[in-house]
This record gives C-alpha cells, structure tokens and sequence, in this order.
C-alpha cells in the first residue's frame, strides 16, 4: 500500500479476521529495513502538546521531519522548538511525506489504532502510547499486523525501562517468593486527576478557533464540542477514553506480565460505583483469572482503582508505606511490594532483612524511547513491543468490557470471544464514522 486516502484510510475489514484481508508492506519472514546506527532517523510525531510534548522531546535527538496537532495553540510550543519540521493538523495527510521513516502517536485513545495502523501500513516504525488501543479486536488486530510487518514498535509503558521493575522480575523469577498465585494492583486514580461517572454531555460549547475539532473526533461518531471531553478530561468518556484503567493499569500490570509471563486471561469480574454507559465508574475492584502456564501456576490479579485499596491484612505485620500507585505480589514462600518507580520491597521484612538479590540476569535498558530508537535502525528488541502490548492491553481492556456488561466474563482467547454473556462481545470493537473505517 503505497498511499493512505485520507477519506477512506483502509478497505473495511473484519477485525476479528486478521490479517487475511489487509495488505502488507512486506511479506512474512522478509527483513525490515534498517537505518545505520550512525544516523539519524527522520520521525513525526502526531499530538506533541501535553503528554505529545514529552515523548517529542524524548526523540528530539533524531530529525523531527514532520509534526501532526489538532490544537495549534497547546501544539504552539512544540511547533517553534522545531522550526524546520512540516506542520499538519492532519496525520492521514502528513503520513504521506516521503521522507518519514518513524512515527509516535501521544492522541486520545480513540485515535491510537487508526493512527498506527495506517503508519505501519507505509511501514513506518511506530512508538504509541498506552493504552495501545481503545478495543480489545484493535489489540489483537495490531499483535498480527506488528508480527506481520516486523516494524520496530514500543507502547509508552515507560516504567518497563526502570531499574526498579527489573530486580522485581529477577526476584520473581529467582523463585525467591515461592510461586506466586496472588498479585494486587493499584492505583489512587481518577479521582485525583479527571472526572468519570457522568451522567449526561454538558452543554456545547463554540468550537475554539485553534481547534480542527473533527479532526480530533477522528473515527468517533460526530457531535457538538464541549469543553468537558478536552483536554485530558476526554479519559473519562467512554467515546474517547478507557477510565482509570486503561490509563494506569498498563503501566502498573506490566510487572505481574513480565515476571510471571501472563497472556491471555480467561475470566474477568468487577465490582464497581457509579458507572454510566457514557462513563467509566468512580471507582472499582477487578478480579482477572490466568490459568497455568507451564511450571507456573494460575494466577488471580485485582485491580484497584479510586479510594479503593487491598486489605491491609494482605501486608501482614510489617508497617509498610503509604503508596499511591503500587503491586503486592503473594508467593508462597514471601511477599514482594513496589512503589512504582521505586526498588521493590521484600515482606517479611524480618525474614529478608539479609537476603541477598538475585545477580543481575536481564540485559538493562539503555532508556525506554532509546530502545525504540535503536531497534528502528537496527532491528534490536525492545521492551514493550507491540506483540508483548498488544495481549497486556486486551486483558486491560476486558476489564471494562466486564464493568460494562455487570456480569463475570469468560474469554475465549483462541476466538476472540466472550463466551458466557453473548451482548458483551458488542462491546470488544469500536464503530467508526464514515471516513475512518479500517
């Protein structure tokens, strides 16, 4: 596919379909191409206000070549650090500059998928925020086609970079804390960051001037602007955003999946507070099942979110911290707790008060955007490829389907499919307006 339409981006296809009736850049087992290490990539980035600002600077050491922003006036700051790059508001029409070898996507949710899919589709490298995706088939869509294409890929998970989150999957997997069929995850969100549980849209506003407003809609269906969907706000609307959950937990589960080398979930249940069809819940407690996976045994994962938290009783006697966004992992043989972005914390602490740490087995990162740098030009790993993303956020993402449909839910992983509650497979797929199918 040498061109993206900016009316039709794609053929529509089934996403449950895979691969089978989307073109590739290149055939299976064919080799990406490669920059040389010693240059610099040419990369465009598409949002570069507020968290887009961020992950521009974080690649400025390339050649930005071109910049994509709906909102020229959060955008201005980014747009006059880089004076020489080509300025769109448009990404469909920026992905057709020749020149650009790689891409980040820092855009709402809801924009995640449409926007990587027709970067890799020019095969061009992607690095895309978390969630990777806003649907669960979009996840499993972007698993085959990064498979497919073979592209360097990273989601903006950036903890999977700290020293932090490497000793804590050595100690795991030295078997230090016995097998461990416990984890709890939490997080103080949203609370303290964005409203959710609204009941009704507020009143429409006039379109600011420096806002190409359907633009920013992209696939989701039209309506009337209000300044209660941006910016950051848009998190807590179902339209646009995944809640709390689908803005932390791919960053506070990315631990439990790395150490204990969790996929596919095959149950989910949630209980939650003041939930709406329009808006993810106040506050919530969900309970994902993973089965056995080989010398590993099955695994349950609550996650927390608002003013909840887990029993205290889960920490034993030791006086622990207070911690806003953490994981407690239950073994059978001790207890492991991390303030994420800090070491981890061994419980008992009198039990491993003299214990010495695993040797060092995990190869470091050099830095999380670096990895993606690197792997662009020479094909190197990186930590949270989208193969790896992709299954982490499906079983994020089942967490909402299961919020949605108020029942537990049993996910065929092998068909892509809930298998209990019929209705909430409506729920696994985004519907896109006309002139955004894919």
């Amino acid at each position: 596919m040498n061109k993206i339409s900016r009316r039709t981006m794609l053929q529509e296809v089934s996403l449950a379909a895979g691969l089978s009736a989307v073109g590739g850049v290149w055939a299976e087992g064919e080799p990406k191409p490669s920059t040389s290490p010693n240059e610099k990539l040419n990369i465009a980035c598409i949002g570069v206000g507020g968290q887009g600002a961020g992950d521009l600077s974080s690649v400025s050491s390339e050649n930005v070549v071109a910049m994509c922003d709906v909102d020229s006036d959060r955008a201005a700051a980014s747009f006059n650090a880089h004076p020489k790059a080509t300025k769109y508001t448009d990404f469909r029409k920026m992905l057709e500059q020749k020149d650009i070898e790689a891409v980040t996507v820092s855009i709402p949710d809801h924009n995640h998928y449409v926007a990587t899919t027709a970067a890799m589709h020019l095969g061009k490298h992607v690095y895309c925020q978390k969630p990777l995706t806003h649907s669960v088939l979009e996840a499993r869509h972007l698993a085959k086609l990064s498979q497919h294409t073979k592209l360097a890929t990273q989601m903006g998970t950036q903890g999977h970079a700290f020293e932090g989150y490497f000793k804590l999957v050595e100690i795991i997997q030295s078997g230090m804390i016995g097998n461990v069929t416990e984890v709890h995850v939490w997080t103080d969100r949203p609370n303290k960051w964005w409203p959710q549980g609204m009941m009704s849209v507020p009143r429409s506003a006039p379109v600011p001037a420096t806002l190409d407003w359907q633009q920013w809609l992209g696939p989701a269906a039209d309506r009337p602007f209000t300044k209660s969907y941006l910016p950051f706000v848009w998190r807590g609307w179902y339209d646009f955003g995944t809640g709390a959950l689908g803005d932390m937990a791919c960053h506070l589960m990315d631990p439990a999946f790395w150490a204990l080398k969790l996929t596919h979930v095959e149950s989910v249940e949630a209980a939650s507070v003041g939930g709406t069809e329009i808006s993810p819940p106040i506050s919530s407690v969900i309970k994902y099942n993973f089965a056995a996976r080989g010398e590993h045994p099955a695994v349950q994962l609550t996650w927390y979110d608002g003013d909840n938290l887990p029993a205290k009783s889960l920490f034993g006697t030791d006086v622990v911290p207070k911690i806003d966004n953490g994981s407690l992992f239950i073994g059978d043989k001790g207890k492991l707790l991390i303030n994420h972005g800090d070491n981890p914390i061994l419980l008992p602490l009198k039990k491993f008060a003299d214990a010495a740490l695993p040797t060092p087995s995990l190869k470091r990162s050099p830095g999380h955007y670096l990895e993606w740098i690197n792997a662009c030009k020479t094909g190197s790993p990186t930590g949270s490829n989208f193969r790896y993303a992709a299954a982490m956020t499906e079983a994020v993402l089942l967490g909402n389907v299961a919020i949605r449909s108020g029942s537990k839910i049993e996910w065929d992983a092998a068909a892509g499919r809930v298998t209990n509650l019929p209705d909430a497979n409506k729920l696994l797929h985004n519907h896109y307006r006309e002139g955004w199918k894919l």
